[in-house]
């Protein structure tokens, strides 16, 4: 089994909007959250603004946690090929430092194919990961809360 890997994730709303990256697998378009694999010696916020940066081409002011999720991959549909991972991330509340409309990031993840905002009442209609915060996005984020192992 691999070791436990921290990510850390962007949760950026503007205008009742969410912005997300937007992603292509076999089964079609998917949406994620910016952000990614915190590296040694890295705390969580700078991780958040580095992975910003290369995924969505801005740099991010990043604010307090909303959210704590765990993915062990064993016990979800991607078990065929995520079974040995154990991730934990962290979502934090973040503000966009420009207010410029084009993302250009310089280095996407290998299955991203844009950035998208999203109307974060069409949450529901769309695939995003983790799917487990996308009832709580859409009703309002009062406190921060811890989801668990979910997909």
């Amino acid at each position: 089994m691999k070791p436990i890997r921290n990510s850390a994730k962007a949760v950026i709303i503007q205008n009742e909007r969410i912005l997300l990256t937007k992603n292509v697998d076999q089964d079609g378009i998917f949406y994620l959250f910016p952000g990614g694999g915190q590296e040694k010696y890295e705390e969580l916020k700078d991780a958040v603004v580095r992975e910003c940066i290369e995924e969505i081409g801005c740099s991010v002011k990043v604010k307090d946690i909303l959210f704590i999720r765990e993915y062990i991959g064993k016990n979800h549909q991607f078990a065929e090929w995520d079974a040995d991972i154990h991730q934990v991330e962290f979502y934090f509340e973040c503000e966009m430092e420009t207010k410029d409309e084009v993302f250009n990031g310089h280095n996407p993840d290998d299955a991203q194919i844009g950035v998208e905002w999203i109307e974060l009442a069409r949450m529901n209609e769309i695939r995003v990961y983790p799917d487990a915060l996308v009832k709580p996005l859409m009703e309002g984020i009062s406190t921060p809360r811890y989801i668990g192992d979910s997909n």
